[in-house]
């Protein structure tokens, strides 16, 4: 057996008796049943994931896994930005200095970066883990982005890193991405998982003018018309499409479920990545948090796919798991209510129902 297969067999859906028990010590509160909204659900949400009340309100230690690659499609001039960008920012995450990093130190969150085949190899530095794949996947608008043993080690590294994570203690886990070219991937993996249109799934990116955001919806459709994807082959489909660390972060999607812990998932791209690994197993999709609705045009046919509602609409298209981070305050504020609001009884307030 695999180690994908392996970690797919360990997947289970979230504990909803849990949920329901969670539910009842959060109606002991002091506050009117359901008041606390989505927060509440929230921390139903965790609990049934955990599969434990006790450890799940505890303050969640957080750690967020971005991972950056290269993507041949960036020879069709599908992105205002060069390729050399994904290299720079990547260290640039190791320097500290991007918004990915201010907003995890601000929510108290370790930053993962991963190098999963960008283009130029980069500098070997502590604060980048290297996995490279490849040096940047193949144009697929002429043959598949990778071969299938490829998209199979990518996997195989996320879920790696997800394992890793959670045995060291990590109980939130949230995943952001950095690529040239990683919209027009993740809207051709949209576009196979769902059946919809290029043009309902194609966005703008990293800010395209007309012209360009034409020629990206193109790009999709030959690429589609080329490799005619079998969404029921979600490992084909990806090798096809995708890219190293789209298939990198579907891996630690599957790892962190099958270690029953939550995964806040990022924007467009990490959708994708989220939306691959729930086709690869179904049952992961309900263990996933999607922290915000991303402008993107592809991103609510993604959601809808997973079965999630966003927590924030913040008019976000950056990337980098700057949504998953931000969401974690929310996650944490649920599980606070959980372990510090009094209830009825040790407050002396009367309950409704008394």
């Amino acid at each position: 057996m695999t180690l994908l297969e392996a970690t797919c067999a360990r997947i289970r859906e979230p504990d909803t008796r849990v949920a329901v028990e969670m539910q009842r010590r959060l109606d002991d509160k002091t506050k009117p049943r359901g008041s606390l909204g989505r927060l509440e659900e929230i921390a139903c949400q965790v609990a049934a994931i955990r599969g434990d009340i006790d450890t799940a309100a505890l303050p969640p230690r957080k750690a967020v896994v971005v991972m950056g690659a290269d993507h041949g499609v960036a020879e069709e001039s599908v992105s205002a930005y060069p390729q050399e960008v994904t290299a720079q920012m990547l260290l640039n995450f190791a320097r500290g200095g991007a918004a990915i990093n201010v907003l995890a130190r601000q929510a108290g969150a370790r930053v993962v970066v991963v190098d999963m085949g960008v283009k130029t190899e980069l500098p070997a530095l502590p604060e980048i883990r290297s996995l490279r794949i490849g040096a940047g996947t193949r144009n697929f608008t002429r043959e598949p982005a990778m071969s299938r043993a490829e998209a199979l080690r990518a996997l195989e590294a996320g879920i790696d890193i997800a394992t890793e994570l959670a045995a060291d203690g990590i109980t939130l886990l949230g995943i952001g991405d950095m690529g040239i070219g990683n919209t027009t991937s993740s809207s051709a993996l949209t576009a196979a998982f769902t059946g919809a249109p290029p043009a309902e799934v194609v966005g703008r990116g990293t800010g395209i003018d007309d012209d360009g955001l034409h020629r990206k919806i193109d790009v999709v459709r030959r690429a589609l018309a080329l490799h005619r994807p079998d969404a029921a082959d979600a490992v084909g489909t990806l090798a096809q499409l995708g890219g190293y660390e789209i298939a990198g972060l579907a891996g630690v999607v599957l790892g962190a479920v099958a270690a029953r812990v939550p995964v806040i998932v990022d924007g467009f791209i990490c959708g994708a990545a989220a939306l691959t690994a729930a086709r690869i197993a179904p049952a992961a999709a309900a263990s996933l948090i999607a922290s915000h609705r991303s402008v993107e045009a592809g991103h609510r046919a993604v959601l809808k796919a997973i079965g999630q509602r966003p927590l924030l609409d913040l008019d976000l298209r950056l990337g980098e798991g700057t949504g998953a981070v931000l969401a974690m305050n929310l996650v944490e504020a649920a599980l606070a209510i959980v372990r510090e609001m009094a209830t009825f009884a040790s407050a002396g307030v009367t309950d409704r129902d008394a």
